[in-house]
């Protein structure tokens, strides 16, 4: 029975990458645009390590095409400048928590990667624990893992 299971398992992920996963989308998307606005710059490399890592992932790489990536990054960027459009974001985030623990874990990450180009802010770590929460994931564990340049301040 686990040999069917994990057949059914990957077809419907197959099926769902090439249809577009817009829950994960927009949770990778969010994530990286509450962190990009944290400390208040939009830096371009900012921008494109956001862009970099969401495309990294199989499902989204496949379902959306860069420019649409793009549009939906510059509408988390633009709804992260408010209070409400950062809570809007969180709430993408969220959408998240019951799924697979690899797929809240690389939002996170994607996050992360965002935050640690010059290091990792007191502000963006706020956002990244802000973040954490959402997904329900454990951020010490993933900044140790992955490879930050500089640890959390």
């Amino acid at each position: 029975m686990n040999i069917f299971q994990d057949i059914v398992t990957r077809f419907s992920q197959t099926v769902t990458a090439y249809a577009g996963d817009t829950v994960l989308m927009q949770a990778m998307v969010s994530a990286a645009a509450n962190v990009i606005v944290a400390d208040g710059e939009v830096a371009g490399d900012e921008f494109d390590t956001a862009l970099a890592g969401i495309q990294a992932n199989p499902i989204v790489e496949k379902g959306y095409d860069r420019l649409m990536l793009e549009s939906e990054l510059y509408d988390g960027i633009a709804r992260a400048r408010t209070r409400a459009g950062r809570a809007e974001n969180l709430r993408r985030v969220a959408g998240l928590h019951e799924r697979d623990e690899a797929e809240r874990n690389a939002t996170f990450l994607v996050a992360a990667d965002v935050a640690d180009l010059d290091g990792i802010s007191p502000l963006e770590a706020t956002a990244l624990d802000e973040i954490a929460v959402a997904l329900g994931v454990d951020k010490a564990a993933l900044l140790g893992a992955s490879p930050v340049k500089r640890p959390l301040v």
